[in-house]
């Protein structure tokens, strides 16, 4: 159930979909984009999908990628030790990667808030296709959004001074789905993954996805949207 209310907006924010991006140029975007904004530039929202990859956080283990080398290489996936929270989990083709550079000084210095916040955006996101989606109250389903037993979203994410990288990963179309067998996605064994396509029963577009998370993203974080 939906927690937060919306924010009055009182700054702006830069949304780019850049499309299709491999792993190593979008974290170069946004290492870039989080030096321009501790130089006083403008926050940006960067949304994309990637091309695939497993991607280990600060608390992941070897163990929990289960493919091995070479199944791996036959599937074109790539494998990339990240400095986010969280464990391990797969980006690709068909989810929605977000990744918001954001300052959270003066008003939002609080990272669990910050934490709530992304998942309420993807929350109010999910319902307008339909979706009733909600966080998790166990300790070890923390920081992602779910739907029944299986999980749609997972969020991993960096603050230095306030100043935030890495973001969120929303699996939209069931072609998100294939890859995750090749992990024990954020640590988590006793629960599935699922996709908008799978619960909504029909196609739908990571751009369109995109756009709608825009919006709600405006709303939770009291920003104005402005497209780059």
């Amino acid at each position: 159930m939906s927690q937060s209310l919306a924010a009055p907006r009182t700054r702006t924010i830069r949304v780019a979909w850049l499309g299709r991006m491999a792993y190593v140029p979008a974290n170069t975007k946004q290492q870039v984009a989080a030096r321009s904004l501790a130089e006083g530039g403008d926050e940006t929202l960067f949304l994309l999908e990637h091309e695939p990859v497993y991607t280990l956080g600060r608390n992941a283990s070897p163990q929990d990628i289960l493919w091995t080398r070479e199944t791996r290489r036959a599937a074109g996936i790539e494998v990339f030790e990240t400095n986010r929270g969280g464990k391990v989990t797969y980006h690709g083709p068909g989810q929605l990667v977000g990744y918001p550079i954001l300052d959270l000084s003066p008003d939002r210095k609080d990272v669990k808030r910050y934490v709530t916040d992304l998942e309420e955006v993807l929350i109010r996101a999910l319902s307008e296709f339909g979706i009733t989606a909600s966080r998790s109250d166990r300790k070890d389903r923390v920081t992602s959004v779910w739907v029944g037993n299986d999980k749609i979203a997972a969020i991993g994410v960096h603050i230095a001074r306030w100043f935030t990288t890495h973001g969120f990963a929303l699996n939209v179309a069931n072609e998100a789905l294939k890859n995750f067998s090749g992990i024990v996605p954020c640590g988590i064994s006793d629960g599935g993954v699922t996709s908008i396509e799978r619960e909504a029963g029909r196609a739908v577009s990571v751009e369109s996805v995109a756009k709608t998370v825009a919006q709600t993203f405006g709303e939770v974080f009291g920003r104005e949207i402005i497209e780059a």
